[in-house]
């Protein structure tokens, strides 16, 4: 393939057109450059060309100039390290539970705990056993074709309490914590599932949980 005098890159096109949405691996990528002498030559030739950022070894995006709509860090975040879902800061903010503004993408994962720099921002990942893992990782539509892993508004609280916490004591504290530190309205506190939070901390008994329930009960 060679490329078309003034017009778009042969190559390009062929990712516009097969990719559902902004956020593409290394294997999708090589799949639809495998018309090509060398699609890894072809692939490093976009990136150079501005066409397609990598974002991560194995990870990329349609570069500004080609964006057909943004592209999703809560999607990049489940790909560059996984197993992970979205949870902590950045999902009780997707949930408008807290008022900060998060500019660091934060998940769980029963992996090790890391961290990766990248040219669309940070994103941090919090080792969670696995038996407290999978209770609460929910799928969440963010946009057409645009589909990410994300923690229930419940398991983004409890992980945001269990894991950023130390061992909290009475009633008072958590409700200090809550209201004051991270100002949760208690009017958002109230529509929240008991029985996803009983389960949260049946998977992984901590003392943040268990006033959390009993100041909701």
């Amino acid at each position: 393939m060679t490329k078309k005098q003034g017009g778009m890159d042969p190559g390009l096109a062929i990712l516009l057109k097969k990719a559902p949405s902004e956020e593409m691996d290394y294997g999708f990528v090589m799949d639809c450059l495998r018309g090509y002498q060398n699609p890894r030559v072809k692939l490093n030739q976009l990136v150079k060309m501005g066409a397609i950022i990598r974002v991560k070894k194995g990870v990329y995006i349609f570069g500004e100039s080609c964006r057909r709509r943004p592209f999703s860090k809560e999607v990049l975040a489940n790909i560059i390290y996984g197993p992970s879902y979205v949870s902590l800061e950045w999902a009780c903010q997707y949930y408008r539970l807290i008022p900060e503004k998060v500019t660091v993408v934060t998940s769980v994962t029963p992996k090790r705990t890391k961290s990766f720099s990248t040219p669309v921002g940070r994103f941090e990942y919090q080792h969670l056993p696995s038996k407290a893992y999978t209770p609460g990782m929910t799928t969440v539509e963010l946009a057409p074709h645009q589909t990410a892993l994300m923690a229930t508004p419940e398991k983004a609280l409890v992980d945001l309490l269990v894991l950023r916490r130390r061992t909290i004591r009475s009633l008072k504290e958590i409700s200090e914590i809550l209201f004051e530190d991270l100002r949760v309205e208690e009017e958002d506190l109230n529509q929240l599932d008991l029985k996803a939070i009983e389960m949260a901390h049946k998977s992984r008994p901590h003392s943040a949980t268990r006033f959390l329930l009993e100041l909701l009960s």
